[in-house]
């Protein structure tokens, strides 16, 4: 996989193998192994209605892999350093995102479910939920 596990505080998309056979497909994805910290949340947006944009924030420690497991969504990052659109597209494909990354999903396909698997329990005070608070906090 060539996977670089370290703490980059740059978001990056990483591909995962497929395995199967006549069968059908088959995806592993490990903590500590495929990505690069342990799940303590897990869970999954689908039946987005069409044009609506979710996210709208970013994190404090929370470090997140997003996959769109079925169909496909668009996430606009933006770390103050540089903004960036990545389509996911492919269940092997992988988007981990940093807590400093500004992250907003749109574009869902109808039959969209994107999973998200979490490095912390969800706490309202991780969350960074106004932009000018995001750049004042991460811009330097």
């Amino acid at each position: 996989m060539g996977n670089n596990l370290s703490i980059q505080n740059e978001s990056v998309v990483i591909n995962t193998i497929e395995l199967g056979d006549e069968r059908g497909a088959l995806t592993v994805i490990e903590s500590m192994k495929t990505i690069p910290f342990e799940t303590k949340r897990v869970f999954y947006i689908y039946e987005t209605a069409p044009g609506v944009r979710r996210g709208f924030h970013a994190h404090y420690r929370t470090r997140q892999a997003l996959i769109s497991v079925s169909g496909n969504c668009k996430i606009h990052l933006d770390n103050t350093k540089r903004t960036l659109e990545v389509l996911l597209d492919s269940p092997t494909k992988v988007l981990l995102l940093e807590p400093n990354d500004w992250h907003e999903m749109y574009d869902f396909s109808p039959d969209c479910v994107l999973l998200v698997l979490a490095s912390e329990l969800y706490q309202a005070d991780d969350y960074i939920r106004d932009y000018d608070t995001f750049i004042e906090v991460y811009k330097s």
